[in-house]
């Protein structure tokens, strides 16, 4: 096992990697912005290294800066959390030939995966579901348009590289479609640095269910079950919850998905956590969408129905340890429901809003969990991503788990800064939302 290792990341995530190592006799080093001189995982690691301005090109994805502290403190594995550096496998190979354990998978199936057209075709080869769309990236517009043709409208351009919805756009007919690449071509070259996109046909109201699974080097793999995270703003997570609605709606669906993500996994001999992402139709249909090779956000929710922490199994992978379970030996218990909290305005389009936190309160109490990145006076700067913290809830059943998540945002005191929490609330206690009927537009059209 390893002696330490340094957290590539900051925030809640950040935090959150320490606290697990910490249990498992881990020394621990933190990275950090001057913007982030304050932060609670700063103070929580057992040495802290500073690598850069507040501008996130300049610390946290400096990968320099971050194997060079690695190097200079005796770090013998790194932890990249999500986001950021996580998912780039030129880091990753430096990592490596720093002589240094990157906690995570293999570059070449980074590669794969993080080029959606690629790892679309990779999946309908191992036999796992795809959205009908064209073979591999699209060369031009007019490719684009006899796509579009044959699939049908309406149809969605994506973005070959990257994710959370970035160069993700909807077009519903001809006119639209070029409308649409344009945009996506816009947005990838700029985030990505590729321009590459692929067409697949839109299916209408989509429930988002994905896998988590975890493999070793040995070539042993399972999952953990599904979690469903359709609450979503501009195609990206708000509220998660595990299990899921949908799956426990259409018989044998949790199998099936199971067993598809488990098939990827050892078609593309996958190791370390990773997460198999679809869509399911309102028919019970589901469709690869996407694989994110790092932990989740929405990890948390996993590991309240399961009792597995995800992270420790991800540090004993990376050590060469194997997988001492079995999918026989997991089970469900309960549910359990992730609020994000984000410094944002849902009445202003989501937008983030920076502020310093008057007095910052976590709730307590049986079933509930905080992962936070800050605490009172802290400052939250527009730097960064806008979560500052995760809410989680178990219960024995989802109801329980809904009324502990209302008792707790009540009782979460978050003062002289705006954030999403009463717009949890709202959606808590909608009617859609406690029957389990939504699906990826159902919040945006609530707060249109």
């Amino acid at each position: 096992m390893f002696d330490t290792i340094l957290i590539a990341n900051r925030g809640e995530i950040a935090a959150r990697v320490i606290r697990t190592a910490k249990s498992m006799g881990i020394r621990t080093i933190a990275v950090y912005s001057e913007a982030d001189a304050k932060a609670p995982h700063v103070q929580a690691a057992d040495e802290a290294v500073e690598i850069g301005p507040a501008h996130v090109t300049k610390s946290y994805l400096n990968m320099e800066a971050v194997i060079d502290a690695a190097i200079e403190h005796g770090a013998e594995a790194i932890h990249p959390g999500y986001g950021l550096l996580s998912e780039n496998p030129k880091f990753v190979r430096t990592v490596e030939e720093a002589g240094i354990t990157f906690i995570g998978p293999r570059p070449e199936v980074m590669e794969l995966m993080g080029d959606k057209a690629r790892a679309r075709e990779f999946a309908e080869k191992a036999g796992v579901p795809v959205v009908p769309g064209s073979d591999g990236p699209v060369e031009d517009v007019d490719a684009a348009k006899a796509v579009a043709e044959q699939l049908g409208y309406p149809v969605l351009v994506k973005a070959s590289a990257g994710g959370g919805g970035i160069g993700m756009n909807l077009a519903t007919n001809e006119k639209k479609l070029e409308k649409a690449i344009k945009s996506s071509i816009r947005r990838a070259e700029s985030a990505f640095g590729d321009p590459s996109f692929y067409i697949e046909k839109y299916v209408e109201n989509p429930r988002h269910v994905e896998i988590q699974v975890l493999a070793d080097h040995g070539g042993h793999g399972v999952h953990f079950f599904e979690r469903e995270c359709s609450v979503q703003r501009r195609h990206q997570k708000v509220i998660e919850e595990a299990p899921s609605p949908a799956a426990q709606r259409f018989d044998g669906l949790r199998q099936e998905m199971g067993q598809a993500a488990l098939a990827l996994v050892e078609a593309s001999e996958y190791t370390n956590a990773g997460t198999v992402e679809f869509i399911v139709s309102d028919s019970g249909d589901f469709y690869f969408i996407e694989m994110n090779t790092r932990l989740q956000v929405e990890h948390p929710v996993t590991e309240m129905i399961t009792g597995h922490d995800l992270v420790e199994w991800q540090i004993r992978i990376a050590a060469g340890e194997s997988l001492t379970i079995e999918q026989e030996d997991l089970e469900i218990d309960g549910h359990s429901i992730e609020c994000r909290i984000y410094a944002e305005n849902p009445d202003k389009r989501f937008m983030p809003s920076p502020g310093t936190i008057g007095e910052w309160v976590e709730p307590t109490g049986p079933g509930v969990r905080v992962d936070s990145g800050v605490t009172s006076h802290y400052k939250v700067t527009p730097y960064y991503d806008p979560l500052i913290a995760k809410l989680i809830t178990h219960g024995s059943d989802r109801s329980e788990a809904i009324e502990r998540m209302k008792e707790a945002i009540e009782t979460f005191t978050v003062e002289e800064l705006t954030t999403n929490l009463p717009m949890h609330l709202s959606v808590l206690a909608h009617d859609d939302f406690v029957a389990g009927d939504v699906h990826t537009s159902w919040l945006e059209d609530v707060y249109s």
